[in-house]
C-alpha cells in the first residue's frame, strides 16, 4: 500500500518543477545557443571596466584576445596582453578570468576581462570580440535570464538581483539582498510541498479509501496543513503593501497652513532647494514633488499649498489638489508655526487634518500623522511648553537644524511601520505579481475546504500549488519573464 502512496506522492510532485531544486527553469532563451558578450560595469571613465561573455565560445574567444598563451586556470585572475585576434593590435592590459560552466553565474562558459575603464579601451575590446566567430552583444538581462534558465536564480532571486541593482536607500538594500538570498523563495517552496503533501494524501485518499488499507486520519491531517497554510498566507496578504511601498517608495506628504515652514522642511529633509521659500503666504500652490532618502527608507516627498480658505482661484485649486494628496498619503508631516498656534488657520488645520487622523476611521484604521512644531527659534529660550494640550509632537527649526535628529528618528520608525523593516521579520512581497499569485492560491485552498467532492478538492490543491510556482518561476509566461528582465541593463 505504501509503495502505491509513494508512487501518488511522485505523481504530485510533477508538473509545476520541484521548487526545492537547481535544475533548469525550462524556460527558452533567445539565441540560447550563441555565445553573447557585454559591458558589465557602468558606462563612462571609470578605473576598470568589466566585460564579460557567455556562451559556448567563451573560452575560444579568450583563446583569440589572449593569443597565443592558454586558458588561465579556472576561477583564477591572470595578467595577460589583449590583442585584436584579426590584426593583432594590441588593445590592453588587462585581468582575464576563466568560469567554465556550469560552475559560473549563467550556468554556461564565461569569461571576463578586467580592462582599464577609457571609453577607447573599452569599445576597442568589444570591438575586437565582436570579431570572434559565435559572438553577438547580449540583450538587456541576457545573461541574467541565462542564469534563470540554467537554474541557478529562481524567479524572486531574479527580481532581488534587479532591486539591488537599483536600490538606492538602505533599507532597499537590505530587503532587495534578502531576496537574493533566497527567502521568499525558500517560504514558497515550504509551502508547496505542504501542499504537495497534502495533495498525495487526498488522492491516496482518492485510489485507496475503500480497501481500509490507509491510516486514519489522513484527509484530516491533510484538511489541517491546508488550515495552517491559509492562515500563513493570509498574514502574508495583509502587509498592507508594505514590500511594494519600500521598493518605489513611501508617499509622504507635507501640510500645513500657509507661512508654516513646509516649503522649508521640504528643501530640509530633500538637502536641495526643491521649494521656493517666502514669507508670503501661499508661495506654493501646485503639488512639488521629490523623491528622497528618509532615515534609509525610499519616500516621495510632496510639498503643498497652504490650506486656507478665501484664497483666490488658483491657491484654491493648489488647496484641493494639497486634500486630495493628504487622502493619498502613506504618512502625512503636519507641520504649523509653534509661534503662532492660535491662529485661525492653524487650529483650523488641527481640527480638520490632525484631528481626524489621530481619531482613525470607523473600520480602525488611522492615517499615520507626525506633528512637527515648526520655528521652535522663535519661542523663548527655556520656556514652557507652547502646546501642553496638544497630541505627541515634534519641535523643530528649520532655520537652525535644532530638532532634525529627532524628526529623523521619528521618521524612521514610522516608515519602518508603513514600508516594513527588512532586517527583521518575515520576507516582504515587493511585487504586485507576488500578492496577486499568493492571493489566487489562498482563494484556491478556499475552494479546497468548500467542496465536498474529493476530486474537485485535489484539482483545487493542484491550483493553489500552480500559483506558488509561478512566484519562483515555475510556468510563467514568456511575457511576464519579458517583462521581469527588462529591468536589467545590458550585461547583467
Amino acid at each position: 500500500m505504501w509503495r502505491g502512496l509513494w508512487t501518488l506522492v511522485a505523481r504530485a510532485a510533477r508538473g509545476p518543477r520541484r521548487p526545492c531544486t537547481r535544475q533548469g527553469s525550462g524556460v527558452s532563451v533567445p539565441g540560447s545557443g550563441a555565445t553573447i558578450f557585454a559591458l558589465s560595469s557602468g558606462h563612462g571613465r571609470c578605473g576598470i571596466a568589466v566585460i564579460r561573455t557567455s556562451g559556448p565560445a567563451s573560452g575560444h574567444a579568450l583563446r583569440s584576445l589572449t593569443a597565443p598563451r592558454d586558458l588561465p586556470p579556472a576561477r583564477s585572475a591572470c595578467l595577460r596582453l589583449l590583442s585584436h585576434p584579426r590584426s593583432g593590435e594590441p588593445l590592453d592590459r588587462a585581468l582575464v578570468l576563466w568560469f567554465p560552466g556550469p560552475q559560473s553565474f549563467t550556468g554556461e562558459d564565461c569569461a571576463e576581462f578586467h580592462v582599464h575603464g577609457g571609453p577607447a579601451v573599452v569599445s576597442g575590446v568589444l570591438q575586437a570580440l565582436g570579431s570572434v566567430p559565435g559572438l553577438r552583444p547580449a540583450e538587456a538581462g541576457e545573461f541574467t535570464r541565462r542564469a534563470f534558465a540554467h537554474g541557478k536564480l529562481s524567479l524572486t532571486e531574479v527580481e532581488g538581483l534587479a532591486d539591488l541593482i537599483h536600490a538606492e536607500t538602505e533599507a532597499q538594500r537590505r530587503q532587495a539582498l534578502r531576496q537574493l538570498d533566497g527567502e521568499l523563495g525558500h517560504l514558497c517552496h515550504g509551502w508547496a510541498r505542504t501542499l504537495t503533501k497534502a495533495l498525495a494524501h487526498v488522492e491516496a485518499y482518492i485510489d485507496f479509501g475503500e480497501d481500509d488499507n490507509l491510516e486514519e486520519g489522513v484527509l484530516e491531517q491533510a484538511n489541517s496543513e491546508v488550515r495552517e497554510l491559509q492562515l500563513a498566507l493570509g498574514a502574508h496578504l495583509r502587509d498592507a503593501r508594505r514590500g511594494q511601498r519600500l521598493r518605489s517608495g513611501a508617499h509622504v506628504v507635507v501640510a500645513g497652513p500657509p507661512n508654516a515652514g513646509k516649503s522649508s522642511l521640504v528643501n530640509l529633509l530633500s538637502r536641495k532647494p526643491v521649494s521656493i521659500v517666502s514669507p508670503e503666504p501661499g508661495t506654493t500652490r501646485d503639488v512639488l514633488e521629490t523623491p528622497v532618502d528618509l532615515a534609509g527608507f525610499p519616500a516621495l516627498l510632496s510639498d503643498t499649498a497652504g490650506l486656507r480658505e478665501g484664497a483666490g482661484p488658483v491657491e484654491q485649486e493648489g488647496v484641493r489638489r494639497a486634500r486630495e494628496r493628504l487622502e493619498q498619503a502613506d504618512l502625512i508631516l503636519a507641520v504649523l508655526d509653534a509661534s503662532d498656534l492660535a491662529s485661525p488657520s492653524s487650529c483650523n488645520f488641527l481640527d480638520t487634518v490632525v484631528a481626524p487622523a489621530g481619531a482613525g476611521s470607523p473600520n480602525g484604521n488611522s492615517q499615520r500623522l507626525l506633528l512637527v512644531l515648526n520655528k521652535s527659534d522663535l519661542l523663548p529660550p527655556g520656556g514652557p511648553d507652547p502646546s501642553p494640550n496638544l497630541r505627541p509632537h515634534l519641535l523643530l527649526s528649520c532655520l537652525t537644524g535644532e530638532g532634525l535628529d529627532g524628526l529623523l528618528e521619528a521618521l524612521r520608525k514610522e516608515l519602518a511601520q508603513v514600508c516594513g523593516d527588512p532586517s527583521t521579520g518575515p520576507p516582504l512581497l515587493t511585487r504586485a505579481r507576488h500578492q496577486h499569485h499568493l492571493q489566487g492560491c489562498l482563494d484556491a485552498l478556499g475552494h479546497y475546504t468548500q467542496t465536498k467532492d474529493l476530486a474537485l478538492a485535489a484539482e483545487a490543491l493542484r491550483l493553489a500549488r500552480g500559483h506558488l510556482a509561478r512566484i519562483t518561476g515555475g510556468g510563467g509566461t514568456e511575457e511576464i519573464l519579458d517583462i521581469i528582465f527588462r529591468d536589467f541593463c545590458v550585461g547583467k
